[in-house]
């Protein structure tokens, strides 16, 4: 497997994501457009919608619910 550090792939760039799928918000820094705030990298959540290129995800955060409209290419799925 070849080393993947500091390379974006297409893929990611063109992924489409199913409404109601689990996503970890893991920010892509070579892409700095729709990218959340760096206090939710890492967390999982639940996409909503899709808003232009961008998704809506549903994030808990402590007891609140907030609503994250992220760029794809900062979206993984989560099995």
């Amino acid at each position: 497997e070849p080393v993947m550090r500091g390379k974006f792939s297409v893929v990611q760039a063109t992924q489409e994501l199913p409404v109601g799928g689990k996503v970890a918000v893991i920010i892509e820094p070579t892409v700095t457009g729709g990218q959340p705030h760096h206090r939710y990298h890492g967390r999982v959540g639940v996409v909503r919608e899709k808003r232009g290129r961008a998704y809506v995800v549903e994030i808990k955060d402590g007891g609140k619910v907030k609503m994250l409209v992220v760029g794809r290419e900062h979206l993984r799925m989560v099995a």
